[in-house]
């Protein structure tokens, strides 16, 4: 069976256009579990699925001028900006390090979602237009410590007030945020009844 085109092609099938984007830059991980079972569950009702893993991709990840001048885009990151386009619903699954990103995910943000493609300027305002509105987003996050009482108490943590930050400026939607946490401590019933949650979540865009 052929391969289903990439970049802004019409609906293939009878469902939505998904991209999964992996930021863990692991090779294998619980991530990659989850990754899975969310894509089973979306493919399971004929929603088309692509997939990007970050750690498998070749670019530099380091925004080296900032917006003040541009950096030639690598081939896998022209390819994820057309995938992207392509995409009506995108999953970020990552782990939290640090209490934030990992960097490579933090860098293919600043690399990929650039001005004049995910957002433009309006009178030298950041994000005064939305270039990717339209699309929906499911976030799932996964953590090796609990939230700490301080942290509930000031509000969002840092990496969801980052992808929430970044999204928002683009204009996609958050539509759900599951955060699996603490991993290392978990049983194996526990990280089973985490992949079952996930794979409904795939199974269930609308």
């Amino acid at each position: 069976m052929a391969e289903p085109r990439t970049g802004a092609t019409p609906l293939e099938g009878d469902g939505k256009r998904v991209l999964v984007i992996q930021g863990s830059p692991k090779s294998e991980s619980f991530c990659h579990a989850l990754s899975a079972a969310y894509i089973q569950g979306a493919r399971q009702h004929n929603h088309v699925v692509r997939e990007l893993r970050l750690g498998e991709l070749s670019f530099d990840p380091v925004l080296r001028e900032g917006y003040d001048k541009s950096q030639i885009l690598e081939e896998d990151l022209l390819e994820a900006q057309r995938l992207i386009h392509w995409a009506e619903h995108l999953l970020f699954v990552y782990p939290i390090w640090w209490g934030g990103l990992p960097a490579l995910l933090s860098g293919f943000i600043e690399r990929v979602f650039l001005p004049g493609f995910a957002f433009a300027y309006r009178d030298q305002i950041w994000g005064g237009e939305q270039l990717l509105s339209g699309r929906s987003a499911d976030l799932i996050v996964t953590a090796d410590s609990l939230p700490t009482p301080w942290k509930r108490l000031r509000g969002l943590s840092p990496h969801r007030l980052m992808m929430r930050e970044a999204l928002d400026v683009c204009g996609i939607q958050i539509r759900e945020h599951l955060e699996f946490a603490p991993i290392r401590a978990s049983s194996e019933e526990q990280r089973l009844r985490w992949l079952q949650d996930v794979q409904r979540m795939g199974s269930h865009l609308n």
